[in-house]
This record gives C-alpha cells, structure tokens and sequence, in this order.
C-alpha cells in the first residue's frame, strides 16, 4: 500500500514542501527513512511507533519505506512527525485516504501519541496557503499561530487518536471548542505598547543626546553614544523601543515569521508582533550568533532585530572580528550565509544602536583628568575600524551631567509619549513620500532617490562641501549626512533642506579622524 501526505521544514526563514511517500510492502519488519534525514527525522520512527500503538492503532509489521521528497534537501527537526503517523495509517488502511488530500501536517509526536508545538509553523502556513493548499493539521498549541494567516483552514488537535477519532476538546487560552476547525480571518491581536516602565523623562539633562535619538528613531539611522561611564549612554539606547512607531501589517508579518523559526514567539503566538525588536547581545557573542550560521544556516542575532533595534553596549569590548561581520549587514540589509548543504539569506533591516567610553578608564567619570596615554587611548578606539565607524550615521559625545536640579528631574522633560509623536509625524511623510518607491524611512535612501529627496539648499551644499574637504570625510559618510539632513529637515515638517539641517548632521560625526581646526 502507498500513501502520500504533505509536510513542510524551514530552510532560512522561509517554508519547504516536503512530500512524506510511505509505501508497505511484505517483507521482514523493518522501517527505513530516506531523504537526506538527519537524527531527529530518524528517531521519529520510534516516537511514531509508540505513539500509534498509545493510541489503540496498529503499526504494521511489515517492510515499511518512507521517502521525504525533494531527497536532494537535508530534512531536519521532529515536524513530519505527524505526517509520518498519519501516512502509515493511511497506508495501512487504519485511515481513509480522503482525509490526507489538501492537507498538510505539522507535529511532533510523544510516546503517549500526544502533539507537540514545532518552531516555524506561521513560514510554514504562509507557504501552504500560497500553494493553494486548503487545509492545515497542527498541534493545539499552535493554531492562534497558523491562524494568524486568512486564507486557510486550520485544525488544531492535541493527540493523534482525536484526529483519527475526529473529536474536538476546549481550545487553549479559553477559545471555544472547534475553534481550529474553522477558517479563520484572523485572532484578536495583543495590544503592544512599550514598556511603561521605562521613560525618555527618566534621563537627567543630555538634552544632545535626547534630540540624537529624536533624529535616529525618526529615520532609522544607526547610532553610537560615547561617554564616561553613568551619563546615560544605555539609559538613552534602552529607551529607544519607546519612542518607535509600532510595525505595519508587512513588517509585523516579517518579524512574527522570524520569531516563529527561532522559536522565540512565546506568548506572541496570540497574535503578530506589533513592537518593535530590541536585541541586546553580551559582549561575548560570536560572529555565528551574532550575524547567523551553522551547518545548517540559522539566524543570528542581526535578523531578529529586523525592524527594530540591535544594541550593542560597550562596543569596543566585543572582539574585532565579530563587529567586522556587521560591516555587510548595514549596508545590504540583508545577509547571505553559504554552506556545503544550503545557501541562505537572512533578512537584516536593523537599526545599530551602541554605546562606548572614550578611553580604557573611563574618561572622566569623576571629574578627575584621564589617567590613560594617547597611545592606549589610540589602540582602544582601534577596535572600532574605520570602515564600520563609517557606518555609524550619528556619532554623538556625551558629557558628564551635574548634580544640580536631580530632585525635579523629568518635570518639563521631553517623554516617550511626546517623542514617539514627533518620530510618528516623521515617519508618516517619510512614507507617503517613498510609498511608490517599495522603502520607508531616510536612511534607505540611496543613488538617484538621494539625490532627488536630499537636495541642499545653496548655502547648505556650500557649508557641506567645505566640511568633506576639512574634516576629510569618505564618500559613505557625505551621504550619510546627507540621510540624516533629510530626516532632520522632516522633524521641522520642511521639504526644503537648509544649511542648519545640514549643520546638525555633521554635528554628529565625532568618531571622524580628522577634526575642523
């Protein structure tokens, strides 16, 4: 007997068909699985097996082949289990054939023939729906997940005998029963807010430093504050997810399919992601971690923070070799990991905020003078290549604050609430004015577009001409103020750019290696 069942894997971030074929024949009891499977596709056979048998089933004593279609991709991870189970059932003649046409299963199994929740499973609807299947299998724990998606039926069970038995029990988070087993226009989404905990208000003075991260949360721009340690370099970073425009339905969709695959949703499977990433990697990460990999190419974490925030503080103590790895992403907002097995790319539309000292000791934290040599001051500021600084679009000093007026600190402030309006009115004209051009915000901006959406005033193109020529800057980072002029000029709600916009953005270039006399 043959059965043919529907399956899917994860290559990247981005669903496979997997076809599972199970053909028995007589012959000595055996099971062989074909297909590039590594372990964990092997040892289903013994999960399934004991599953089925858990589950007042037979599994037959015969030659029993399994064959996972295309067999040039390595199959990984325990999700055919399901599919598997339900392709020698049907083969066997245990289950009729019609109830595999259309469908698609997803599942891992337990020995007691319950199912368990798999990373992937919204790539993995995205792709059934956009194959024209009608209807998905998945465990219960998945369906708000699956169901994220319109378009398809979802039917969600939480052991193989109640999908043999067609049952239906209560659903999870208090949904009704059968709730899975309907087509779903989509669950009520979680209300996503930044965390009320943390306030823009809460950052004592740094008023430079509050209207950099104004200029950087507006478009999009990368972001490094120096200095001494406690005058708020990571208060300012933290608090960037605060003062953000939440996603779009795109970007929600792209950044919930992330999660899904890194099997990092948690309680988000109730519904998209709405607030934006904020990735706060230790200085110990490496470069796997950092930007993906493996023999298998998974994600890093530059590609969970798409959308949103990678914050890296203390800067110079992550290892050379691993800020290197950043130099592609920033600037291709993507990356591109090959292997022997695969070739894969990750998406990597993030923000880089960072924070650093200006020296080994510190600065002057105390107001006491530096202890540390020029020469040691030098090979610190090393760590950070130049081609990397280049990329840093805002690089802002920041000054050890006073004392004076602590106690009234954050009455008259600007907070999150104020300054994610005036990011949103920015944004907003951003958008309208790219919409027919498949790019949101400023720092996108690149060739022809630069220069049709970012043309100076005379005066302001006089004024940046003179500072390339001083301050002796790369073409890179010309464009870069050119980006940030742009933004600028938006938070005043002006088309026009003017040589004040233009002065504020080299204002923010203190990492450059000459300096104006």
């Amino acid at each position: 007997m043959y059965a043919k069942i529907m399956s899917a894997s994860v290559l990247g971030i981005e669903g496979r068909l997997i076809e599972v074929e199970v053909n028995i024949s007589s012959g000595l009891p055996q099971v062989n699985v074909v297909g590039l499977p590594d372990s964990a596709v092997r040892e289903s056979i013994d999960r399934v097996r004991a599953a089925i048998q858990n589950g007042g089933m037979k599994f037959p004593l015969d030659r029993v082949t399994i064959n996972l279609a295309p067999a040039d991709l390595r199959k990984e991870g325990s999700a055919f289990d399901l599919a598997i189970a339900a392709g020698i059932l049907c083969a066997s003649g245990q289950v009729d054939p019609e109830r595999l046409d259309d469908t698609l299963f997803i599942g891992e199994m337990s020995l007691s023939g319950t199912i368990r929740g798999v990373p992937g499973v919204l790539p993995m609807t995205e792709l059934a729906r956009r194959s024209g299947i009608r209807r998905m299998v998945v465990p219960r724990s998945a369906v708000a997940e699956a169901s994220l998606l319109p378009g398809i039926e979802v039917l969600g069970i939480s052991s193989l005998s109640e999908w043999i038995n067609g049952e239906s029990g209560e659903e999870p988070d208090g949904m009704p029963a059968g709730f899975g087993a309907k087509r779903l226009r989509g669950l009520r989404r979680p209300a996503d807010s930044p965390d009320s905990e943390l306030d823009l208000a809460d950052v004592i003075g740094q008023e430079q430093g509050k209207r950099a991260l104004l200029v950087a949360a507006s478009g999009m721009h990368n972001l490094v504050f120096v200095g001494p340690p406690g005058t708020g370099k990571t208060m300012l970073c933290r608090r960037l997810p605060t003062i953000l425009p939440p996603l779009n339905e795109e970007e929600a969709l792209a950044v919930t399919k992330i999660f899904s695959v890194c099997g990092k949703l948690g309680e988000a499977r109730t519904g998209l992601i709405r607030s934006r990433p904020f990735r706060a990697p230790h200085h110990t990460i490496s470069a796997a971690g950092l930007v993906g990999g493996g023999s298998v190419p998974k994600p890093g974490e530059v590609t969970l923070a798409h959308h949103g925030v990678l914050f890296l503080d203390e800067l110079p103590e992550f290892s050379r070799a691993c800020l290197e790895t950043l130099r592609q992403p920033l600037e291709d907002r993507e990356v591109t990991i090959g292997r022997a097995r695969a070739v894969c790319r990750f998406p990597a539309g993030f923000m880089l905020a960072a924070s650093m000292n200006p020296c080994p000791c510190g600065g002057e934290p105390s107001g006491k003078p530096c202890a540390c040599s020029p020469a040691a001051v030098a090979r610190y500021r090393s760590r950070i290549s130049g081609p990397l600084a280049d990329r840093l679009d805002l690089q802002v000093e920041l000054a050890r604050q006073p004392l004076q007026g602590f106690s009234s600190a954050g009455s008259g402030s600007l907070s999150s609430a104020q300054a994610r309006e005036i990011v949103a009115g920015a944004a907003a004209r951003q958008r309208a004015r790219y919409a027919r051009h498949g790019f949101q915000w400023n720092s996108q901006l690149q060739g022809s577009h630069l220069r049709k959406y970012a043309r100076l005033s005379s005066d302001a193109e006089t004024l940046l001409q003179q500072v390339y020529d001083r301050l002796g800057l790369s073409f890179r980072a010309h464009d870069r103020i050119l980006r940030m002029s742009r933004t600028i000029a938006d938070l005043a709600d002006r088309e026009a750019i003017l040589a004040e916009d233009v002065a504020e953005a080299i204002s923010y270039r203190c990492l450059d290696r000459a300096a104006l006399p």
